[in-house]
């Protein structure tokens, strides 16, 4: 083992006669987003249906294109495995059905209701080009219309009303379809509505209501059928929940807005490499529905440029948003800060109030570029490379707008990088701020010690703040006045490979990752690293909102938070309020093995704590236990220069690393109060448990 084993005593003094010059900014605890499996649709996006402009589907093949981006996925049996996978994960009940529909001419994850001799679908073309669903309906053994349908679960906790747009046309004749929600295991009617057909394109909207008393968490089929003989085309059909907020989920917004999210990067991540702006906006039957650039799936663009400042706005944070200097160009990323940011007399501007916002969205945090040091990126580059889109982009952005702060794609987890130092040399007293994204861990196995595991993630932060200290002397050197870093992705990321083993020291269920409690400490010692720091550190965008590293989970459409999200919700407190003295006196620990980026480790303090003077008067102090060897640390806080009258303590804990919150268990690890003990206003005695991030409030 590379740990020693860890005394049960620890003694803080903390003084508040020492200030630092900079007070915390609330931007450490931004979140980030992507258009990445489940995090926008299905996500923070509240439509329901499975591919709803019926595109054909792109499964992914991995992202070792020549030309950086993903590779399409054609073998027919890791197809049927994936969508079986898929299947089993939503609980669908016959994957079969659907790996057989989709071979056989349907949109996936779309199948026909009857057999082939009741329903034949095949591919057609929407009013505005693109794929759409032709659908053909001869008999019905049943006696019942037919058409074709997906599995879906609704928010029914929340609502019993649904919105539906669709596209369609009939096809030689008028002729009505129903909409129908049905329950998949007994095959009853819950509810349908029923629309008119003309032979020409047109846009249908309407409701669908369910009676009070449908199963609240039970699978249903929504379908489109019809009488037969039929014969209708379908180019889009969307659902959404009648609660939601500018077409986003409300239980994320209420999630984000209780956290109090300062700011919120978009729309990538990989995916920001390969996108074009223009295809997310103006009227939604009207954009294009492309693969995704740079995962699997589908990109509908229903949740756009627009879509994603109203979702700031419901939120209440500021906008960050990552340009494609991949595939993009200086002239495409200069009109994109037109569109948000020029007034109504410009074309961008003009073209922003055509779509119904005449107001400036006044975005100021903008990012040129994500990773494109990295062969994942759509049209990657080389140091060099990149310092001449760099320059390029930011000439032409500023001269849009020249109160806009740029941000610098920086080489990720490796702040003295060549690529980092090209770009300091190069650019000078044009960079401001440079990025860096703290992805590391690497590959574990079943032979991987826990233990050290988790201990080298606790400990990462004490390597970053020497780094970054470096970094920061290298800006200075270069002549870059009042130099800045910005941590734009931050997750957990260590990842499993390999076989399972009975006797095994490790399991993808047993590791610490980034929805289980080891996340919130690790983003808890980070958010430490960058109070410590001072003003470098501009802001934190953590990984990610939803269904993407840490943050909140939502399956069959229920929304819960992993642990992290509590984290933030714990240290947002510290926002605004001043840093003041500390002296800690505690046991240590050390790892003997590399993981990523994060060296061995020697003599690591085994807890971490914060203080900070709010700005209400009270003294904060959050503390992490980082020490899975220790047990509980009975902790004494001496104050000086601070008098209290009362302490508040809570905390975030579990018993395990590998803890996490689920579905069924949405609150297993939420905040709790816990004891601590306040003598003569300036000595606290608190027992910190294991695996815990603790906050007292000292007034």
């Amino acid at each position: 083992m590379g740990w020693s084993l860890c005394f049960m005593l620890a003694s803080l003094v903390v003084d508040t006669s020492v200030k630092s010059p900079f007070p915390v900014t609330p931007r450490l605890f931004g979140k980030f987003c992507e258009h990445l499996g489940a995090n926008i649709y299905h996500g923070m996006d509240a439509q329901i249906l499975d591919n709803p402009t019926f595109g054909k589907w792109q499964f992914w093949a991995g992202d070792d294109h020549p030309d950086g981006g993903t590779r399409p996925l054609t073998d027919r049996e890791q197809i049927a495995r994936r969508i079986r996978g898929h299947a089993a994960w939503m609980g669908w009940p016959d994957a079969n059905r659907v790996i057989d529909a989709y071979f056989n001419g349907c949109a996936y994850p779309w199948f026909p209701t009857g057999g082939r001799e009741e329903v034949r679908c095949s591919p057609d073309v929407g009013p505005k080009g693109g794929l759409a669903q032709r659908v053909e309906v001869f008999r019905s053994s049943k006696g019942l219309p037919q058409g074709i349908a997906q599995w879906i679960y609704l928010p029914l906790h929340r609502t019993k009303g649904y919105e539906f747009r669709m596209v369609a046309r009939s096809v030689f004749e008028p002729k009505p379809v129903d909409l129908m929600l049905t329950l998949a295991e007994t095959g009853e009617i819950v509810a349908r509505v029923r629309v008119q057909l003309q032979t020409d394109w047109q846009t249908f909207t309407g409701r669908i209501e369910l009676p009070p008393t449908v199963p609240t968490t039970a699978l249903y089929q929504f379908s489109i059928t019809a009488e037969p003989p039929a014969h209708f085309v379908v180019s889009r059909i969307l659902l959404y929940p009648d609660d939601h907020i500018n077409g986003a989920d409300p239980d994320v917004i209420r999630f984000l807005k209780e956290a109090r999210l300062p700011i919120l990067r978009w729309p990538g991540g990989n995916f920001a490499s390969g996108y074009h702006w223009q295809w997310g906006i103006g009227p939604v039957d009207e954009r294009p529905t492309v693969p995704n650039p740079a995962w699997e799936g589908l990109e509908f663009n229903l949740f756009g440029t627009d879509e994603f400042i109203a979702f700031c706005r419901a939120v209440g944070c500021e906008p960050l948003i990552c340009i494609n200097a991949g595939d993009g160009t200086p002239e495409e990323a200069a009109a994109c800060v037109e569109y948000c940011n020029g007034s109504p007399d410009t074309p961008m501007g003009r073209l922003r109030a055509q779509n119904g916002h005449p107001e400036p969205y006044n975005v100021r945090f903008w990012e040129i570029g994500n990773e494109l040091y990295g062969r994942w990126q759509v049209f990657w580059t080389t140091p060099d490379g990149y310092l001449d889109r760099y320059l390029r982009f930011r000439e032409a952005m500023l001269k849009v707008d020249p109160n806009i702060y740029v941000l610098a794609c920086g080489y990720g987890n490796e702040p003295l990088s060549n690529w980092n130092m090209r770009l300091i040399e190069g650019a000078r007293e044009k960079l401001k701020c440079i990025t860096d994204h703290i992805l590391t861990g690497g590959a574990v196995d079943a032979n991987t010690d826990p233990v050290e595991l988790f201990h080298a993630f606790m400990g990462y932060a004490i390597v970053l703040e020497e780094r970054y200290l470096q970094l920061k002397q290298r800006m200075l050197a270069a002549g870059i006045n009042e130099p800045r870093l910005a941590i734009t992705e931050l997750q957990f990321f260590a990842h499993f490979v390999g076989d399972v083993k009975p006797d095994g020291k490790l399991s993808p269920w047993t590791m610490p990752s980034q929805d289980t409690i080891s996340e919130a400490l690790y983003f808890a010692t980070i958010a430490n690293m960058a109070i410590r720091l001072g003003d470098f550190v501009e802001l934190i965008t953590h990984s990610a909102t939803v269904n993407h590293g840490g943050g909140l989970r939502k399956e069959r459409e229920r929304v819960y938070a992993n642990p992290v999200h509590y984290a933030h919700l714990l240290l947002s407190d510290l926002a605004g309020g001043v840093p003041v003295g500390m002296q800690l006196s505690c046991a240590t620990y050390s790892t003997n093995r590399q993981f990523g980026h994060i060296p061995p480790l020697p003599k690591v303090p085994v807890i971490d704590p914060m203080a900070v003077l709010s700005t209400k008067g009270s003294l904060i102090l959050t503390i992490v236990h980082r020490c899975a060897t220790s047990g509980p640390i009975d902790l004494t806080v001496r104050l000086n220069g601070f008098k209290a009258s009362e302490v508040e303590a809570v905390a975030l804990v579990s018993e395990n690393w590998h803890d996490r919150n689920t579905r069924d268990n949405p609150t297993k690890i939420v905040p709790r109060k816990v004891s601590a003990s306040l003598k003569d206003g300036n000595i606290v005695n608190i027992t910190l448990q294991p695996f815990s991030l603790t906050k007292l409030v000292l007034r």
